[in-house]
């Protein structure tokens, strides 16, 4: 029998907008001007209480054109590094984006917080678990705030999913299925950035499983992960024919195209996870969360974006009758990404807490790490978090 779902289970997510204070503006920067930078900016322009100040790039001359091109005046970007952007005082910078490559994301966070400067660090966190565990380092001993770029968690849809599980409708969970991936989709069209060990350390895993991971994790209360048996494959990513224009891209492939994983996590929970860039099937299955009263499933999308594939449906049985019943897909999600930018700025204005804290995305990063070491040692592997 299926059926909508009823009043009790009807958890819309109701967003509630604040008022901008523009009596206090915040002086901002970009640290990387790549593609996902453009993002950052478009934000940035649209909120009244924000300067953008300052900018830089590794690349000589990037970080200007960037600024000319986004039609932003009379941001500072004579900068040969990082290091010397954060060190001008005359920039009074409250906050910074760090848009830099995967490989990137420790160095110039880390350096920021010392620096007394606020952060936003776009995902992955970074590449390895002693990376991470050295920027909460930095975090911790700053007092600043740190937030990790993952918003999909500001999805109307994906709240839901968090509240259906708090509220016990699904009883106790004992397994996760989750993941999702493209049958082709390994993102070249900016270059070899994504592609290459040098400047992204991980493939797929790091670009779309960290999203499908948080989706699940931030929904059951981010258990500490305690084993990982991983596997990851680059069979697409080093085949010429992949890159029609660019056959000589398979030769700098050097990251995942696909990866999957068995996890246990703390609190007798599985996670079964797989995630591809390119594979020979459309979808490698919907997510699945199994409670001891009921199961949810939230079907996947063709190109994993950070939202579900369609209406959920929640499975139990009620006085002996298997039951059905629909999750209605919320629509009015507005902008993710002005979200993110937005929450992070809140934070740091009203000193509230990180919108994605460290302390969560730790554990996320910890699975990434566990996977990449369990493949390349062909067994399971124990994760140790190291206490900060």
């Amino acid at each position: 029998m299926a059926e909508k779902m009823d009043a009790k289970l009807d958890y819309a997510h109701q967003a509630v907008e604040e008022k901008i204070d523009t009596d206090r503006k915040l002086r901002v920067g970009i640290i990387g001007c790549g593609w996902i930078a453009g993002s950052h900016i478009d934000c940035y322009k649209r909120m009244p209480d924000v300067e953008v100040v300052a900018g830089c790039d590794l690349i000589p001359g990037k970080a200007a054109k960037f600024f000319r091109d986004n039609g932003v005046e009379g941001v500072k970007t004579d900068y040969a590094s990082h290091k010397e952007m954060l060190d001008d005082e005359s920039l009074h910078l409250d906050a910074v984006s760090v848009c830099t490559y995967n490989r990137q994301h420790a160095i110039p966070t880390i350096y920021a917080l010392k620096k007394g400067v606020n952060v936003l660090l776009e995902k992955p966190f970074t590449v390895t678990l002693d990376e991470a565990i050295e920027v909460m380092k930095a975090e911790k001993e700053s007092g600043k705030v740190l937030s990790i770029g993952f918003q999909p968690r500001l999805d109307a849809n994906m709240q839901m999913i968090k509240k259906i599980v708090e509220s016990g409708e699904l009883g106790q969970v004992y397994y996760i299925q989750t993941g999702g991936g493209r049958r082709r989709g390994i993102p070249t069209p900016f270059g070899t950035s994504f592609i290459e060990d040098s400047t992204a350390g991980l493939g797929a895993l790091a670009d779309i499983g960290c999203y499908s991971l948080d989706m699940v994790l931030n929904a059951v209360g981010y258990p500490k992960p305690l084993t990982v048996t991983g596997y990851k494959s680059d069979f697409f990513g080093k085949d010429p024919a992949t890159y029609p224009d660019h056959p000589e891209y398979a030769k700098l492939f050097g990251v995942d195209d696909f990866a999957a994983a068995f996890i246990r996590l703390e609190g007798g929970i599985i996670l079964d996870f797989r995630i591809a860039w390119a594979m020979n099937i459309n979808t490698p299955g919907d997510t699945i969360i199994l409670g001891t009263k009921a199961g949810l499933r939230i079907p996947s999308t063709d190109c994993w974006n950070g939202s579900v594939g369609g209406p959920m449906r929640i499975y139990k049985t009620i006085g002996g009758v298997d039951m059905e019943y629909e999750v209605p897909i919320i629509q009015d999600n507005g902008n993710l990404f002005e979200k993110k930018i937005r929450s992070f700025l809140d934070a740091v204005k009203y000193g509230r807490p990180a919108p994605v804290p460290t302390s969560q995305i730790i554990y996320n990063q910890a699975i990434l790490d566990g996977i990449a070491r369990s493949a390349r040692a062909g067994k399971e592997v124990k994760i140790s978090i190291p206490k900060v």
